[in-house]
């Protein structure tokens, strides 16, 4: 796992291996960055990372510039990675929050520039997750929630739903205000 750009581009991260996690591999987050550069800038923005894991997206986004990047899973270990991780590298943007993202979504009254939730592939509510958020009024207008997902797996039809890119098994699909 490395930082692709920005402050810490170059910079591997070694994660224990016992963290129970899937992370975005460094050739589909590069993908999805490519993206992103071309939708938004990333410098101050108010990000979140649902189902944060090793907080792979979130060291990316404070990297490039992001003022804050709330980073939530519901796993300890991963949580206290993303703090002594961000703290050890100066990266004082993040905000890692051990909690249930479902839960956090159900009560969160921020809103945030940019989304990325990255939940199990086997999640039952994972199609029902982009409508939460933007439910919750969650996305500041013209932010994007990013949902990465099973390729095998379809989230269905939504008003907001901009765009889905495949990347072998994982799949992003881009929802805009």
């Amino acid at each position: 796992m490395r930082i692709i750009g920005g402050s810490h581009a170059g910079l591997r991260l070694h994660p224990p291996a016992t963290l129970p996690v899937r992370p975005t591999t460094d050739m589909a987050k590069e993908a999805l960055f490519n993206i992103l550069q071309n939708r938004m800038d990333f410098k101050e923005i108010h990000a979140l990372d649902l189902f944060a894991g090793t907080g792979n997206l979130a060291f990316e986004l404070a990297s490039r510039g992001a003022a804050e990047v709330v980073a939530v899973d519901i796993h300890f270990k991963c949580a206290r990675f993303i703090k002594d991780t961000a703290s050890k590298l100066n990266l004082s943007a993040i905000k890692a929050i051990k909690a249930d993202a479902l839960k956090f979504i159900a009560a969160c009254a921020e809103k945030f520039d940019f989304i990325f939730a990255d939940p199990p592939y086997d999640l039952p509510q994972l199609p029902q997750l982009p409508d939460q958020v933007l439910k919750r009024g969650m996305l500041k207008p013209g932010g994007i929630l990013v949902l990465e997902h099973s390729s095998t797996r379809t989230v269905g039809a939504h008003a907001n739903l901009i765009d889905t890119r495949k990347y072998g098994y994982s799949s992003f699909s881009f929802y805009q205000l």
